[in-house]
């Protein structure tokens, strides 16, 4: 997992435990480029994460872009 993965995450990381999903949707669509559906996708299983890690939420970003990508 690269270092951009894991500082985008943290960003959305704190959007999302701010309870800031507006912003959090802004930042996936503007800056990492996932389309809105996509975006719910995320927020979604984020929100379901036992134990909510910068780790864990890079890993879910990595998940849908490799998608993306088939």
């Amino acid at each position: 997992m690269s270092a951009t993965w894991k500082h985008q995450a943290r960003r959305l990381k704190q959007m999302i435990d701010a309870n800031n999903e507006t912003q959090a949707h802004l930042y996936m669509e503007r800056l990492l480029l996932f389309p809105i559906d996509i975006q719910d996708k995320i927020i979604e299983d984020i929100s379901h994460l036992p134990h909510c890690s910068s780790d864990a939420v890079a890993n879910i970003l990595g998940q849908y872009s490799i998608q993306e990508l088939k």
